[in-house]
Protein backbone atom coordinates (compact mmCIF):
# COMPACT_ATOMS: atom_id res chain seq x y z
CA UNK A 1 0.00 0.00 0.00
CA UNK A 2 1.10 3.39 -1.14
CA UNK A 3 1.48 6.39 1.82
CA UNK A 4 2.82 9.93 1.83
CA UNK A 5 3.12 10.45 5.71
CA UNK A 6 3.71 14.27 6.99
CA UNK A 7 6.98 14.36 8.07
CA UNK A 8 5.92 15.00 11.34
CA UNK A 9 4.41 11.98 11.69
CA UNK A 10 7.25 9.80 9.96
CA UNK A 11 9.90 11.84 12.22
CA UNK A 12 8.20 10.46 15.96
CA UNK A 13 9.06 6.58 16.31
CA UNK A 14 5.91 5.08 16.39
CA UNK A 15 4.99 6.64 13.13
CA UNK A 16 7.51 6.00 11.26
CA UNK A 17 7.06 2.08 12.06
CA UNK A 18 3.06 2.20 11.54
CA UNK A 19 4.17 3.88 7.76
CA UNK A 20 6.25 0.82 7.15
CA UNK A 21 3.45 -1.50 8.69
CA UNK A 22 0.78 -0.14 6.27
CA UNK A 23 3.41 -0.21 3.32
CA UNK A 24 3.66 -3.97 3.65
CA UNK A 25 -0.33 -4.22 2.75
CA UNK A 26 -1.23 -5.74 0.18
CA UNK A 27 -4.94 -4.96 0.00
CA UNK A 28 -5.73 -9.04 -0.17
CA UNK A 29 -8.29 -8.98 2.23
CA UNK A 30 -7.61 -12.30 3.99
CA UNK A 31 -7.96 -10.64 6.92
CA UNK A 32 -11.74 -9.54 6.55
CA UNK A 33 -11.79 -13.31 6.26
CA UNK A 34 -11.34 -14.27 9.61
CA UNK A 35 -12.68 -10.79 11.46
CA UNK A 36 -15.24 -11.24 13.55
CA UNK A 37 -16.79 -7.43 13.07
CA UNK A 38 -16.87 -8.11 9.28
CA UNK A 39 -18.20 -11.31 9.48
CA UNK A 40 -20.99 -9.96 11.52
CA UNK A 41 -21.81 -6.46 9.58
CA UNK A 42 -19.96 -7.24 5.88
CA UNK A 43 -18.88 -3.57 6.11
CA UNK A 44 -15.79 -3.28 4.65
CA UNK A 45 -14.81 -0.25 6.96
CA UNK A 46 -15.24 -2.89 9.86
CA UNK A 47 -12.58 -5.13 8.67
CA UNK A 48 -8.79 -4.75 9.01
CA UNK A 49 -8.23 -3.87 6.01
CA UNK A 50 -10.77 -0.94 5.82
CA UNK A 51 -9.92 0.32 8.75
CA UNK A 52 -5.61 0.92 7.94
CA UNK A 53 -7.55 2.53 5.15
CA UNK A 54 -9.18 5.05 7.25
CA UNK A 55 -6.40 5.06 9.77
CA UNK A 56 -4.26 5.82 6.92
CA UNK A 57 -6.67 8.59 5.24
CA UNK A 58 -6.80 10.70 8.38
CA UNK A 59 -3.25 10.59 8.69
CA UNK A 60 -2.01 11.71 5.01
CA UNK A 61 -4.79 14.23 5.03
CA UNK A 62 -4.41 15.25 8.89
CA UNK A 63 -8.72 15.00 8.97
CA UNK A 64 -10.12 12.54 11.51
CA UNK A 65 -13.53 11.94 10.57
CA UNK A 66 -16.11 11.12 13.46
CA UNK A 67 -16.87 8.02 11.78
CA UNK A 68 -13.16 6.62 12.08
CA UNK A 69 -13.71 6.42 15.87
CA UNK A 70 -16.57 4.36 15.63
CA UNK A 71 -14.87 1.88 13.35
CA UNK A 72 -11.93 1.87 15.41
CA UNK A 73 -14.19 1.56 18.89
CA UNK A 74 -16.06 -1.71 16.89
CA UNK A 75 -12.55 -3.32 16.37
CA UNK A 76 -12.14 -6.34 19.56
CA UNK A 77 -7.90 -6.32 18.76
CA UNK A 78 -8.40 -9.89 18.84
CA UNK A 79 -5.39 -9.83 16.04
CA UNK A 80 -6.99 -12.71 13.91
CA UNK A 81 -6.01 -10.97 11.13
CA UNK A 82 -2.12 -10.84 12.09
CA UNK A 83 -2.28 -14.74 12.19
CA UNK A 84 -3.92 -14.28 8.41
CA UNK A 85 -1.82 -11.78 7.05
CA UNK A 86 0.58 -13.63 4.01
CA UNK A 87 2.24 -10.25 4.60
CA UNK A 88 2.83 -10.29 8.07
CA UNK A 89 1.06 -6.72 8.74
CA UNK A 90 1.09 -6.00 12.54
CA UNK A 91 -2.33 -4.65 12.77
CA UNK A 92 -2.34 -4.03 16.22
CA UNK A 93 0.08 -1.55 16.56
CA UNK A 94 -1.46 0.68 13.54
CA UNK A 95 -5.22 0.03 15.33
CA UNK A 96 -2.96 1.64 18.34
CA UNK A 97 -1.79 4.54 16.53
CA UNK A 98 -5.39 5.19 14.93
CA UNK A 99 -7.01 4.85 18.22
CA UNK A 100 -4.88 7.48 19.89
CA UNK A 101 -4.99 9.66 16.24
CA UNK A 102 -9.00 9.77 16.76
CA UNK A 103 -9.02 10.32 20.71
CA UNK A 104 -7.39 13.46 20.50
CA UNK A 105 -8.98 14.76 17.23
CA UNK A 106 -12.81 14.10 18.67
CA UNK A 107 -13.44 14.30 22.45
CA UNK A 108 -15.70 12.10 23.04
CA UNK A 109 -19.22 13.10 24.48
CA UNK A 110 -19.48 13.20 28.63
CA UNK A 111 -21.62 10.02 28.96
CA UNK A 112 -18.77 7.57 27.03
CA UNK A 113 -16.13 9.69 28.77
CA UNK A 114 -17.61 9.39 32.16
CA UNK A 115 -18.38 5.09 31.37
CA UNK A 116 -14.34 4.83 30.30
CA UNK A 117 -13.23 6.68 33.23
CA UNK A 118 -15.07 4.76 35.60
CA UNK A 119 -14.28 1.32 34.06
CA UNK A 120 -10.48 2.77 34.71
CA UNK A 121 -11.15 3.67 37.96
CA UNK A 122 -12.69 0.73 39.23
CA UNK A 123 -11.55 -2.54 36.88
CA UNK A 124 -7.55 -2.34 37.32
CA UNK A 125 -8.01 -2.16 41.14
CA UNK A 126 -7.99 -5.59 42.30
CA UNK A 127 -9.52 -3.90 46.01
CA UNK A 128 -12.03 -1.40 44.46
CA UNK A 129 -13.19 -4.10 41.79
CA UNK A 130 -13.52 -6.87 44.74
CA UNK A 131 -15.34 -4.35 47.05
CA UNK A 132 -18.15 -3.60 43.68
CA UNK A 133 -18.18 -7.11 43.35
CA UNK A 134 -19.20 -7.93 46.37
CA UNK A 135 -21.72 -5.32 46.78
CA UNK A 136 -22.70 -7.15 43.30
CA UNK A 137 -23.45 -10.16 45.04
CA UNK A 138 -25.14 -9.24 48.12
CA UNK A 139 -27.44 -7.29 45.96
CA UNK A 140 -27.81 -9.74 43.21
CA UNK A 141 -31.01 -10.99 43.38
CA UNK A 142 -32.30 -7.65 43.37
CA UNK A 143 -30.38 -7.19 40.16
CA UNK A 144 -32.23 -7.35 36.46
CA UNK A 145 -31.51 -11.61 34.83
CA UNK A 146 -29.27 -10.31 32.17
CA UNK A 147 -26.85 -8.63 34.95
CA UNK A 148 -27.22 -11.24 37.74
CA UNK A 149 -25.95 -14.06 35.06
CA UNK A 150 -22.73 -11.79 34.68
CA UNK A 151 -21.76 -11.85 38.25
CA UNK A 152 -20.55 -15.08 38.89
CA UNK A 153 -20.78 -17.34 42.19
CA UNK A 154 -18.15 -16.87 44.95
CA UNK A 155 -15.67 -20.00 45.04
CA UNK A 156 -12.83 -20.43 47.52
CA UNK A 157 -9.27 -20.37 46.61
CA UNK A 158 -8.26 -23.19 48.45
CA UNK A 159 -4.91 -23.59 50.13
CA UNK A 160 -1.69 -22.48 48.65
CA UNK A 161 1.07 -24.80 48.87
CA UNK A 162 3.22 -24.01 51.94
CA UNK A 163 6.54 -26.14 50.21
CA UNK A 164 9.14 -24.25 49.50
CA UNK A 165 10.67 -25.88 46.43
CA UNK A 166 14.14 -26.03 44.89
CA UNK A 167 12.42 -23.77 41.60
CA UNK A 168 11.01 -19.88 41.80
CA UNK A 169 8.86 -18.38 39.23
CA UNK A 170 7.18 -14.81 40.08
CA UNK A 171 3.06 -14.75 39.17
CA UNK A 172 1.03 -11.64 37.92
CA UNK A 173 -1.28 -11.71 40.29
CA UNK A 174 -3.71 -9.60 38.10
CA UNK A 175 -6.57 -7.51 39.43
CA UNK A 176 -9.87 -8.53 37.93
CA UNK A 177 -9.10 -12.25 37.60
CA UNK A 178 -7.74 -12.22 41.44
CA UNK A 179 -11.33 -11.21 42.78
CA UNK A 180 -13.17 -12.69 40.27
CA UNK A 181 -11.84 -16.13 40.71
CA UNK A 182 -8.96 -16.12 43.13
CA UNK A 183 -9.41 -19.91 42.39
CA UNK A 184 -7.40 -19.79 39.04
CA UNK A 185 -4.06 -18.43 40.45
CA UNK A 186 -4.09 -21.13 43.41
CA UNK A 187 -4.97 -24.12 40.95
CA UNK A 188 -1.61 -22.75 38.86
CA UNK A 189 0.09 -22.57 42.08
CA UNK A 190 -0.86 -26.09 43.40
CA UNK A 191 -0.07 -27.74 39.94
CA UNK A 192 3.65 -26.04 39.76
CA UNK A 193 3.99 -27.02 43.35
CA UNK A 194 3.61 -30.60 41.79
CA UNK A 195 6.73 -30.19 39.32
CA UNK A 196 8.87 -28.58 41.88
CA UNK A 197 8.46 -25.23 41.28
CA UNK A 198 7.16 -22.20 43.67
CA UNK A 199 5.12 -19.66 42.25
CA UNK A 200 5.14 -16.42 44.33
CA UNK A 201 2.89 -13.53 44.15
CA UNK A 202 5.18 -10.28 44.37
CA UNK A 203 3.59 -7.48 46.61
CA UNK A 204 3.24 -4.20 44.60
CA UNK A 205 2.86 -5.93 41.62
CA UNK A 206 -1.01 -5.29 40.12
CA UNK A 207 -2.89 -4.41 37.01
CA UNK A 208 -0.79 -5.50 33.47
CA UNK A 209 -1.77 -2.07 32.06
CA UNK A 210 -4.31 -3.60 28.91
CA UNK A 211 -7.11 -2.08 30.39
CA UNK A 212 -5.83 1.29 30.51
CA UNK A 213 -3.85 0.75 27.11
CA UNK A 214 -6.92 -0.26 24.98
CA UNK A 215 -8.96 2.33 26.24
CA UNK A 216 -6.21 4.60 24.80
CA UNK A 217 -4.79 5.74 28.26
CA UNK A 218 -1.54 5.87 26.95
CA UNK A 219 -0.14 7.81 30.51
CA UNK A 220 -2.27 5.47 32.79
CA UNK A 221 -0.80 2.16 31.12
CA UNK A 222 2.48 2.82 31.28
CA UNK A 223 2.20 3.49 35.06
CA UNK A 224 0.87 0.48 35.93
CA UNK A 225 3.75 -1.60 33.35
CA UNK A 226 6.61 0.83 35.28
CA UNK A 227 5.23 -0.16 38.72
CA UNK A 228 5.24 -4.02 37.78
CA UNK A 229 8.47 -3.52 36.74
CA UNK A 230 9.60 -1.94 39.64
CA UNK A 231 7.82 -4.88 41.84
CA UNK A 232 9.43 -7.68 40.02
CA UNK A 233 13.09 -6.34 39.62
CA UNK A 234 14.55 -7.20 42.93
CA UNK A 235 13.32 -10.93 42.42
CA UNK A 236 14.34 -11.30 38.70
CA UNK A 237 17.89 -10.09 39.85
CA UNK A 238 17.60 -12.86 42.79
CA UNK A 239 17.28 -16.05 40.28
CA UNK A 240 13.37 -16.03 39.97
CA UNK A 241 13.21 -17.87 36.46
CA UNK A 242 9.93 -16.75 34.71
CA UNK A 243 7.08 -14.33 35.47
CA UNK A 244 4.26 -16.40 35.10
CA UNK A 245 0.56 -15.20 33.36
CA UNK A 246 -2.65 -17.01 34.02
CA UNK A 247 -4.69 -15.17 32.09
CA UNK A 248 -3.65 -15.02 28.24
CA UNK A 249 -4.79 -11.31 27.63
CA UNK A 250 -2.50 -10.03 30.74
CA UNK A 251 0.02 -12.36 29.43
CA UNK A 252 -0.01 -10.49 25.72
CA UNK A 253 0.33 -7.08 27.47
CA UNK A 254 3.32 -8.33 29.60
CA UNK A 255 5.10 -9.72 27.27
CA UNK A 256 5.09 -6.33 25.26
CA UNK A 257 6.54 -4.05 27.87
CA UNK A 258 9.57 -3.97 25.96
CA UNK A 259 8.09 -2.47 22.92
CA UNK A 260 5.93 -0.07 25.00
CA UNK A 261 8.44 1.06 27.04
CA UNK A 262 11.76 1.54 24.72
CA UNK A 263 11.43 5.01 24.68
CA UNK A 264 11.13 5.35 28.40
CA UNK A 265 15.53 5.30 29.29
CA UNK A 266 14.80 4.71 32.64
CA UNK A 267 12.93 1.31 32.05
CA UNK A 268 13.61 0.30 28.46
CA UNK A 269 16.25 -2.00 29.74
CA UNK A 270 14.61 -3.51 32.86
CA UNK A 271 11.03 -3.64 30.72
CA UNK A 272 12.65 -5.66 27.44
CA UNK A 273 14.08 -8.21 30.57
CA UNK A 274 10.36 -8.53 31.79
CA UNK A 275 9.34 -8.69 28.45
CA UNK A 276 11.76 -11.52 27.67
CA UNK A 277 10.83 -13.54 31.32
CA UNK A 278 7.00 -14.11 30.98
CA UNK A 279 5.28 -17.16 30.57
CA UNK A 280 1.47 -17.73 29.46
CA UNK A 281 0.67 -20.61 31.89
CA UNK A 282 0.26 -23.19 29.14
CA UNK A 283 4.30 -22.41 28.22
CA UNK A 284 5.59 -23.32 31.42
CA UNK A 285 3.28 -26.76 31.74
CA UNK A 286 4.44 -27.41 27.96
CA UNK A 287 8.41 -26.92 28.66
CA UNK A 288 8.20 -29.24 31.77
CA UNK A 289 7.77 -33.00 32.58
CA UNK A 290 4.26 -33.07 32.95
CA UNK A 291 3.51 -36.69 33.05
CA UNK A 292 2.51 -36.83 36.57
CA UNK A 293 -0.27 -34.30 36.23
CA UNK A 294 -3.69 -36.13 35.88
CA UNK A 295 -7.16 -35.01 35.71
CA UNK A 296 -8.64 -33.54 38.60
CA UNK A 297 -10.91 -35.80 40.54
CA UNK A 298 -14.22 -35.67 39.20
CA UNK A 299 -13.62 -33.38 36.76
CA UNK A 300 -15.14 -33.90 32.85
CA UNK A 301 -13.12 -35.98 30.95
CA UNK A 302 -15.30 -34.68 27.38
CA UNK A 303 -14.70 -31.20 27.41
CA UNK A 304 -14.20 -27.86 24.49
CA UNK A 305 -11.64 -25.66 24.62
CA UNK A 306 -12.57 -22.38 23.72
CA UNK A 307 -8.68 -20.45 22.63
CA UNK A 308 -8.84 -16.84 23.47
CA UNK A 309 -7.76 -14.52 20.74
CA UNK A 310 -5.38 -13.62 23.47
CA UNK A 311 -3.71 -16.78 23.53
CA UNK A 312 -3.61 -17.91 19.80
CA UNK A 313 -3.54 -14.82 17.83
CA UNK A 314 -1.85 -12.31 20.55
CA UNK A 315 0.61 -14.88 21.89
CA UNK A 316 0.78 -17.42 19.05
CA UNK A 317 0.28 -20.56 21.03
CA UNK A 318 -2.35 -22.23 19.64
CA UNK A 319 -2.57 -25.53 20.16
CA UNK A 320 -0.65 -25.78 23.31
CA UNK A 321 -3.03 -25.97 25.97
CA UNK A 322 -5.37 -28.32 23.86
CA UNK A 323 -2.12 -30.68 23.37
CA UNK A 324 -1.61 -30.51 27.28
CA UNK A 325 -5.69 -31.37 28.17
CA UNK A 326 -5.07 -34.53 25.68
CA UNK A 327 -2.15 -35.60 26.94
CA UNK A 328 -3.63 -35.41 30.73
CA UNK A 329 -6.62 -37.92 28.91
CA UNK A 330 -9.35 -35.29 28.61
CA UNK A 331 -11.23 -35.54 25.29
CA UNK A 332 -11.52 -32.44 22.90
CA UNK A 333 -14.67 -32.71 21.22
CA UNK A 334 -14.21 -30.75 17.71
CA UNK A 335 -14.90 -26.70 17.34
CA UNK A 336 -15.66 -25.02 14.33
CA UNK A 337 -14.19 -21.41 13.05
CA UNK A 338 -12.06 -21.84 16.56
CA UNK A 339 -9.96 -19.06 15.42
CA UNK A 340 -12.74 -16.38 15.64
CA UNK A 341 -13.26 -13.98 19.20
CA UNK A 342 -16.09 -14.99 21.45
CA UNK A 343 -16.85 -11.35 21.95
CA UNK A 344 -15.62 -10.64 25.80
CA UNK A 345 -12.35 -8.62 24.53
CA UNK A 346 -11.42 -7.05 27.89
CA UNK A 347 -14.33 -3.88 28.19
CA UNK A 348 -15.61 -4.36 24.40
CA UNK A 349 -18.67 -6.73 26.05
CA UNK A 350 -19.34 -3.64 28.25
CA UNK A 351 -18.80 -0.79 25.49
CA UNK A 352 -20.14 -3.17 22.49
CA UNK A 353 -22.72 -4.99 23.78
CA UNK A 354 -25.35 -5.76 20.57
CA UNK A 355 -21.62 -6.85 18.68
CA UNK A 356 -20.25 -8.65 21.67
CA UNK A 357 -23.48 -10.75 21.99
CA UNK A 358 -24.13 -11.59 19.04
CA UNK A 359 -20.02 -12.89 18.73
CA UNK A 360 -20.98 -14.73 22.04
CA UNK A 361 -24.16 -16.33 20.49
CA UNK A 362 -22.05 -17.69 17.66
CA UNK A 363 -19.14 -18.72 19.64
CA UNK A 364 -21.57 -20.73 22.65
CA UNK A 365 -23.21 -22.10 19.46
CA UNK A 366 -19.95 -23.75 18.11
CA UNK A 367 -18.91 -25.17 21.57
CA UNK A 368 -22.22 -26.70 22.08
CA UNK A 369 -22.57 -27.96 19.16
CA UNK A 370 -20.52 -31.15 20.48
CA UNK A 371 -22.11 -31.36 23.84
CA UNK A 372 -19.30 -31.02 25.78
CA UNK A 373 -19.69 -31.45 30.04
CA UNK A 374 -17.78 -28.87 30.33
CA UNK A 375 -16.01 -25.18 28.32
CA UNK A 376 -12.64 -24.70 28.92
CA UNK A 377 -10.55 -21.25 28.61
CA UNK A 378 -7.46 -19.42 29.38
CA UNK A 379 -8.50 -15.78 30.08
CA UNK A 380 -10.60 -14.37 32.64
CA UNK A 381 -13.05 -12.74 30.69
CA UNK A 382 -13.77 -15.02 27.82
CA UNK A 383 -14.62 -16.95 30.69
CA UNK A 384 -16.67 -14.72 32.83
CA UNK A 385 -18.57 -13.62 28.84
CA UNK A 386 -19.23 -17.19 28.14
CA UNK A 387 -20.26 -18.45 31.64
CA UNK A 388 -23.15 -15.91 31.62
CA UNK A 389 -24.97 -17.60 28.96
CA UNK A 390 -23.39 -20.90 28.76
CA UNK A 391 -25.30 -24.21 28.96
CA UNK A 392 -22.48 -26.29 30.89
CA UNK A 393 -19.81 -24.84 33.42
CA UNK A 394 -17.24 -22.71 31.89
CA UNK A 395 -13.61 -22.86 33.93
CA UNK A 396 -10.05 -22.02 33.55
CA UNK A 397 -8.44 -25.01 32.35
CA UNK A 398 -5.62 -24.93 34.72
CA UNK A 399 -8.60 -25.86 37.40
CA UNK A 400 -8.82 -29.28 35.50
CA UNK A 401 -5.44 -30.00 36.32
CA UNK A 402 -5.84 -29.18 40.11
CA UNK A 403 -5.59 -31.80 42.45
CA UNK A 404 -7.79 -29.76 45.08
CA UNK A 405 -10.30 -29.53 42.97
Amino acid sequence: MQTRFPEQVRASGEGAAVERIVRKCVHCGFCNVTCPTFQVRRDELDGPRGRIYQIKHAIETASVPASLRTHLDRCLTCRACETTCPAGVEYGRVLDFGRELAERAAPRGTGERLLRRALRWALPHRRRFATLLGLGRWVKPLLPATVRRSIPRSRPAGPWPSTRQPRRMLLLAGCVQDALEPRINAAAARVLDRLGITLESVAGAGCCGAISHHLTATDEAAAFMRRNVDAWWPQVQAGAEAIVVTASGCAVQVKDYGRLLAHDPAYAERAAKISALARDLAQVLAAEDATGVAPAPGAPRRIAFQSPCTLQHGQRLGGVVEGLLRRAGFELAPLADGHLCCGAAGTYALLQRELSDELRTRKLASLAAAAPQLIATANIGCLVHLQAAAPVPVRHWIELLDPLA
